[in-house]
């Protein structure tokens, strides 16, 4: 154990202290580095600092480090001493040292670190504030690469398991992720291809042909993979998949697959049919898109015989097959000649990349390669680093900062530390701003909605139908067949979303182009209803015994804004959600201007941001988190009560966003889906932007949608 007094960096020999099954203790010796306010956790002394440690935390300012004395675990005795947060006790590690002046100066050094992250007692309780906002905890990662030789970062994605208990480790989803040296467009038509050049990077694929062409976003392709490629003893393999493609605003592509089942290409004799549950690819452009990441997710059933025997052999083979982006790089590399961009071709990449929530997201990406000097490079979207990162990037350790994403480094299955928890990193107060706003909040939105309502009561004067008293009104039919729980616990309910998940055109947005968090909303939302017919359901707010029309009966000055989502099929599902205020539509010009113009001016305003903010990788990637005018993309009916204005909503009007919906349909019950709603500001007057109002749908069941008759 030493200290450097110039930078402040601590290493030695403790041991972690975790518990089994059965709750006895046991120790695992590992080497750990305190620098700054990194601490990293190695099996062996590293080499250098260049060296990857197999587990990293931030020590911030809502850690607090505890002194738990002398204890004897398997005849040896440690002075054991637990870090934890202070937004959620139950998440803690626990570290032991031989001696109790060891643990002593690492307790002192631990403490200077989180106090050095914010010195100021009044910081320090504004950033812990904000991390309770955020629903705090320990997140499993190990930081352990199993594809260094070919340059490449492997993720797992969380095993959080589903709303009804049920987890995925049976076929978990593993991620790659690789910088290639192609414009995103390039390697967007190369992924594309099916033909005979895909041999040159794709080494799995025997053959592949499109079985039917369903539009211009969607089609369904057949591959056979080589039987010379799989492990030895492995039948053949083909997968039918549904192929769906978009191109964000900044060149961003993104192409989801998952199995599906038709009746032009039944399983062949001689193969065995896998099924791909998830999968795709996310190419983001960096270096002003002469560069691009490229992330390639995998979740898939080998169906091996008795596949609980052979998950090692189902994981490597996905592994495998994830080598396929280095095969793209190599493959643009050797079309390069090798020469361009050599500068970047190999070492660390570190880069925000300008995904579409409102207009950025950041996720910190970090790419090992192999034999070339490292470098850093800065994507042209992002060219501020994060105030809080490391000067010496060497060695840090690799975090995807979307916590909705939730994926984390590839374990090694030998090694049993399977309970380790650490903190993830930090990418300092403006990444931790993007990050709050991405972030579920399942512990904490009840409380905060309960504030947000309370203090809107007194501004703007407006009141929740569920919980005032109404008189004698009974239960009406249209508002009152979605349930709401604030608690967000209940399956099938809705709730208020936090309002500063989204982001919203500032008023200096016409000269920066920044957005801001929302702080409020407009309206509260009243009620919902979740409908099926075999018709499309239009102009809820005028049926009689409905929630808008009993308001109306009474004279009130409440006005209702209504968006009704309209899912078309063989059922057509309607999402109905019901938002009221009682100011005079007069002081609020921008919605008096919307409610009162023409269709095509609502159509050129009315914008809606979705979020996942829990759900599986393929629906979050499909769904996407960008503002979107809707009235451009779907066609939108309008019908205007003396009370109210509704929106219905056609998702059958576009095929895109029909294939996107049938997809969210198959994963809803389990899926947390959040939206905003609001007004587009365009000219100076309009700005700040202001969100009319928000909505948590929690785990949405079809089978629980309430039929209705025609009227």
């Amino acid at each position: 154990m030493g200290i450097t007094e110039g930078d402040r960096r601590m290493e030695g020999w403790l041991y972690l202290i975790r518990s089994n099954r059965l709750g006895l203790q046991y120790s695992r010796k590992r080497y750990f580095v305190l620098e700054d306010n990194a601490l990293n956790c190695y099996k062996a002394v590293p080499a250098s600092r260049r060296e990857d440690p197999i587990r990293s935390a931030l020590i911030d300012s809502c850690i607090r480090v505890t002194d738990n004395g002398r204890a004897s675990i398997h005849r040896s005795v440690f002075y054991i001493f637990t870090l934890y947060s202070s937004a959620n006790h139950n998440d803690r590690l626990k570290l032991g040292a031989r001696s109790s002046e060891e643990a002593a100066s690492w307790i002192r050094s631990l403490m200077e670190a989180a106090l050095k992250e914010c010195p100021n007692k009044e910081e320090n309780f504004v950033a812990c504030s904000k991390r309770r906002r955020q629903s705090f905890r320990l997140s499993r990662t190990k930081a352990r690469s199993l594809m260094h030789s070919i340059g490449l970062r492997l993720f797992k994605e969380s095993n959080e398991g589903d709303f009804h208990g049920k987890q995925w480790d049976d076929h978990p989803a593993i991620m790659a992720v690789g910088v290639v040296d192609a414009t995103s467009e390039a390697i967007f038509r190369t992924v594309m291809s099916l033909g005979p050049s895909r041999s040159e990077w794709d080494f799995s694929l025997l053959e592949g042909r499109v079985v039917e062409h369903l539009d211009g976003h969607t089609d369904i392709i057949h591959k056979k993979l080589r039987g010379d490629w799989l492990p030895w003893g492995m039948k053949k393999r083909d997968l039918l998949l549904r192929r769906y493609w978009r191109r964000e605003d900044d060149g961003t592509y993104v192409i989801l697959y998952h199995s599906v089942f038709h009746q032009n290409c039944r399983p062949e004799r001689g193969y065995i049919r896998a099924c791909l549950k998830s999968g795709g690819y996310v190419i983001s452009p960096v270096n002003q898109g002469k560069r691009s990441v490229v992330k390639h997710m995998l979740a898939i059933d080998w169906k091996f015989w008795r596949s609980y025997m052979f998950t090692s052999s189902a994981k490597y083979v996905t592994i495998r097959m994830l080598g396929r982006v280095a095969g793209l790089r190599e493959f643009f590399r050797a079309k390069l000649g090798n020469c361009t961009c050599s500068d970047y071709s190999s070492g660390e990449l570190t880069r925000e990349i300008g995904l579409p929530y409102g207009e950025k997201e950041h996720i910190k990406v970090e790419v090992q390669t192999t034999g070339e000097n490292n470098k850093s490079v800065d994507s042209a979207e992002a060219p501020q680093q994060s105030p809080s990162r490391h000067a010496d990037t060497n060695g840090s350790f690799l975090q995807l900062n979307d916590a909705a994403d939730e994926f984390f480094d590839v374990i090694d299955e030998s090694d049993n530390d399977q309970t380790e928890s650490l903190w993830p990193s930090d990418e300092g107060m403006h990444s931790q701003l993007l990050q709050e706003q991405r972030q579920p909040r399942l512990s904490t939105a009840a409380v905060f909605v309960k504030k947000l309502h309370d203090f809107a009561v007194q501004k703007k004067g407006y009141i929740d139908l569920q919980e005032a008293s109404m008189g004698d009104m009974a239960p009406c039919s249209y508002g009152a067949t979605l349930p709401k729980d604030t608690s967000c616990t209940m399956p099938c309910s809705w709730a208020m979303a936090d309002s500063t998940s989204f982001l919203i055109r500032g008023e200096s947005y016409l000269r920066d182009h920044q957005k801001i968090k929302a702080n409020s909303t407009l309206m509260q939302m009243v009620a919902a209803d979740w409908l099926n017919s075999d018709k499309r359901e239009d102009d809820l707010g005028g049926r009689p015994g409905g929630i808008v029309q009993k308001y109306a009966a009474q004279g009130g000055s409440e006005f209702f804004f209504i968006v009704n989502i309209q899912v078309p099929g063989s059922t057509t599902y309607s999402l109905a959600l019901y938002y009221m205020m009682d100011t005079p539509l007069e002081n609020v010009p921008l919605l008096e201007s919307f409610v009162k113009g023409d269709n095509a001016y609502r159509n050129s305003r009315f914008k809606l941001i979705p979020y996942i903010s829990k759900g599986s990788w393929i629906v979050k990637q499909s769904v996407g988190k960008k503002a979107c005018l809707v009235g451009q993309a779907l066609e939108i009916h309008y019908f205007r009560g003396s009370n109210y204005l509704e929106l219905g909503i056609d998702v059958g009007s576009s095929t895109v966003a029909r294939g996107v919906v049938s997809l969210v349909l198959g994963y809803l019950n389990n899926l947390v889906i959040e939206l905003a709603f609001l007004i587009q500001g365009n000219t100076q007057e309009e700005l700040p932007e202001f969100l009319l109002g928000t909505c948590r749908l929690n785990h949405l069941d079809a089978s629980k949608s309430v039929s209705i008759d025609p009227w």
